[in-house]
């Protein structure tokens, strides 16, 4: 019933200020990607090797003394992607205690939210090393819920590990069509060994990363803990010592600057969430970020 459905779940959590505000810097993403030939005229640019020289306007250049083009908004709907990172790390628990696949998921749902209200169009590639789902892009809410819970359903303990090569491989064979792609992993992604394949990915689509942090193991106390990809033990006496937590929150932000210098050097704009609470914001913000960036 679409009166109980996640997107349904998803308005009620998003007040209208907030959805007309994100909605608002989506549309502007959106006519960054799609200028060209097209009916409605939207700006005036300075001209840049690479553009096509028939969209010069020799009258406004000589006005302006140096070479301007016509831009248009070229009529069609934003083509998005979701990339979904369903490795078991992203089942593991997040800084609030809670499932970083929750997190994810909500991720996904905002994103669908925000596409749906505009009639924008949403595919699906979500994989680790052992498996990878694709779902053709379409519209519509049973397409959008369809799609969700598949992703979900892969975000387990129990799947394989990791494979963000593999994952960013297939959305750039499957997909010709220059759209907005939005990996969704964890905060130690992409790694160095991912740069490549980040770099192809970013030369043909318009890419943004929602990185999902996780928890610290000094966090929890006397809980158990294990790691995910490593199946170790991590005992308490070693969790409580306050020189080991200290090394330990410095590692993590030396890995996130790590990865921001990464997303930086590609023109890739990228958030961390660290709760479902914190989320909303960070994607307001990234979606700011992201208008920002010259194409």
């Amino acid at each position: 019933m679409v009166s109980t459905s996640r997107l349904a779940k998803v308005r009620a959590r998003l007040d209208l200020p907030t959805v007309r505000r994100a909605s608002g810097l989506l549309e502007g993403r959106h006519r960054s990607i799609y200028s060209g030939h097209g009916q409605d005229f939207d700006e005036m640019a300075e001209y840049h090797m690479g553009d096509d020289v028939s969209d010069i306007d020799w009258k406004a250049s000589a006005s302006y003394g140096e070479p301007v083009i016509r831009r248009f908004v070229r009529d069609s709907n934003l083509a998005m992607v979701l990339a979904v990172d369903t490795g078991r790390n992203m089942a593991a628990t997040a800084p609030d205690g809670g499932s970083k696949a929750e997190i994810a998921t909500f991720a996904a749902e905002i994103v669908c939210y925000l596409a749906r209200g505009r009639g924008d169009t949403v595919a699906l590639v979500a994989g680790d090393a052992e498996r990878i789902v694709q779902i053709p892009a379409r519209g519509g809410t049973e397409h959008m819920e369809m799609l969700l819970r598949r992703a979900e359903a892969m975000l387990t303990l129990d799947a394989g590990p990791s494979d963000l090569n593999r994952l960013m491989d297939r959305v750039l064979t499957w997909f010709n069509r220059r759209s907005l792609v939005v990996l969704i992993t964890d905060e130690a992604r992409p790694r160095p060994e991912h740069e490549l394949g980040l770099k192809r990915l970013r030369t043909r689509h318009e890419v943004m990363v929602i990185q999902v942090a996780d928890a610290l193991p000094t966090t929890f106390g006397d809980r158990p803990i294990d790691d995910v990809d490593e199946p170790l033990d991590i005992p308490e006496y070693m969790r409580s010592h306050r020189t080991l937590a200290e090394e330990a929150r410095t590692a993590v932000e030396r890995r996130r600057a790590d990865v921001a210098a990464m997303l930086r050097r590609q023109g890739v704009e990228g958030v961390t969430a660290d709760s479902e609470e914190t989320l909303i914001d960070a994607l307001i913000d990234l979606l700011r970020r992201q208008r920002r960036v010259r194409r």
